[in-house]
């Protein structure tokens, strides 16, 4: 009771202190938030800017695209698959799949940080609506779809060149 009194308590003077013009109503809302960008990298300096396109998205009635909540859903939950995202399950209809459903997905995908709350809470003005693997651990970030189907492709070659790292004989 005394740990979820205290997560209670954290949660509610995060929200207090949040910057106004967030399209989130609720602090539900911030923690499934949340919870997204904490799955969508690991890396802290990067938060800001995840939850940035997240809130720039949102703003714009576009879907959050994110493949954390396809794998959530996928998984029934456990967050984990033993395979890569295929094209057919981000089409795959669920009630995490970002890529099907428009806002937010109906529950929390992982428990948050508190970095990624404060991210969420306050992110920085950005331009980015995009945002794509780097292939190395971060992310490269696009303000335009044209910009980001440029990184898509760096991060496909950049891909097949690991493979065929594996794939050579020593």
């Amino acid at each position: 009771r005394r740990m979820k009194a205290a997560m209670d308590k954290a949660l509610d003077d995060a929200w207090a202190a949040r910057r106004p013009d967030l399209p989130l109503s609720t602090p539900e809302e911030m923690l499934i938030l949340a919870s997204i960008v904490e799955r969508e990298t690991g890396i802290p300096d990067e938060r800001p800017l995840v939850a940035g396109v997240f809130v720039n998205r949102l703003k714009r009635g576009m879907r959050l695209q994110s493949d954390p909540t396809v794998i959530y859903g996928l998984s029934e939950g456990s967050g984990r698959i033993d395979r890569g995202i295929t094209r057919s399950d981000l089409g795959n209809a669920h009630d995490w799949n970002t890529y099907e459903i428009d806002g937010l997905p109906k529950t929390p995908i992982c428990n948050p940080g508190r970095g990624a709350i404060e991210a969420v809470l306050n992110p920085p003005h950005t331009e980015y609506i995009f945002f794509v693997a780097d292939g190395k651990g971060g992310h490269l970030f696009a303000k335009t779809l044209a910009e980001h189907n440029r990184n898509v492709a760096a991060y496909r070659a950049y891909e097949r060149k690991e493979i065929a790292k594996e794939r050579a004989p020593e």
